[in-house]
């Protein structure tokens, strides 16, 4: 069995998988979410103290697989260094405790191994990421062929639904909030201009959108919210879905997967299903559980890392905020 450790930001998280069958034995996550919505987002120095909490309460369930472990992984990069650390120092203490190797994880890896939680893999894959730190394409041949195509130049995906919940005064984590306040509201009452519309760059920008939003909103009462939040998401959705369409011009796509946080939007699920129609591609989704930061998808990338012998010597396990795919 491989225990696995997930504290990139405000998620505490630790996976028990069985190498062999790749079931999950084991899966518990302690959500932050009420202490930092509060701030309305998420206060590095908060997370890492109750990570701190968190992680040997979870920890200490766990003691009846000890035995059993083969290896110990853990979420390096990127994410924010003080909660990672958290998470490393632990997987370092029980490596040496129970002289097992370390497998240190990509945390965006790990989302794109959301996808095969207790299942075989299914590569190549064009996979949109689209999480709170992070917006981009990658096509994927193997663990170890992974090419990003397209990312955001400023502000991602899921920022920046946290960013207008915000200014709304709704709250953290943004995304749930304004999703359910859109269904309720004219998609097409504000006139957002949609981003990098008429660039040829296959790109993500959010930052002017956002801006565009902040304005209206200090216009705005409060009644006119479920509107805002309505024309917001199908501005961010259409967004996404042009530079898509430009992309696909140029590569047919076969496999198309969502994954991320913010992949659990289920109006931007049903316009990337309208847009693989003529395509007659295969849409792959994670689970709505599996979706937000897990320590179940890092499990199930450590163990195509384990079988592959990619293990970390203690003294090499470096830390790093940077996206580094």
């Amino acid at each position: 069995m491989i225990l696995s450790i997930e504290s990139s930001c405000d998620d505490s998280a630790i996976a028990i998988t069985d190498i062999k069958t790749k079931k999950l034995l084991f899966h518990k996550k302690i959500s932050q979410e009420l202490e930092h919505s509060v701030y309305g987002g998420v206060v590095p120095e908060l997370a890492a103290r109750l990570h701190a909490e968190a992680l040997p309460k979870i920890l200490e369930e766990c003691k009846a697989y000890f035995k059993d472990l083969k290896a110990v992984s853990v979420t390096s990069t990127p994410g924010l260094a003080v909660t990672l650390v958290e998470g490393v120092t632990m997987a370092k203490a029980i490596s040496v405790a129970l002289g097992i190797p370390l497998i240190s994880v990509n945390h965006l890896v790990g989302h794109i191994y959301s996808l095969f939680i207790e299942k075989e893999t299914q590569f190549p894959l064009t996979v949109l990421l689209v999480s709170g730190g992070h917006t981009q394409v990658m096509e994927i041949k193997s663990l170890e062929q992974i090419e990003t195509i397209a990312k955001s130049m400023d502000d991602s995906f899921g920022e920046s639904f946290d960013k207008v919940a915000k200014m709304m005064g709704l709250g953290y984590p943004g995304g749930p909030v304004i999703e359910k306040l859109a269904k309720g509201g004219d998609r097409k009452r504000y006139n957002f201009t949609i981003p990098l519309s008429q660039s040829k760059l296959i790109a993500f920008s959010y930052s002017g959108l956002k801006n565009a939003v902040r304005l209206a909103i200090e216009k705005a009462e409060q009644k006119d919210y479920k509107d805002i939040a309505a024309s917001f998401e199908y501005i961010a959705t259409v967004h996404l879905i042009q530079k898509l369409k430009k992309y696909f011009k140029t590569v047919q796509p076969k496999t198309f997967a969502i994954v991320g946080g913010a992949s659990a939007n289920l109006y931007l699920r049903s316009q990337i299903k309208e847009l693989l129609k003529p395509h007659n591609a295969e849409l792959l989704l994670s689970e709505l559980k599996y979706c937000s930061d897990n320590a179940a998808m890092i499990g199930r990338v450590s163990i195509e890392m384990y079988e592959k012998k990619i293990f970390t010597p203690m003294d090499e396990l470096v830390i790093s905020s940077k996206n580094k795919l």
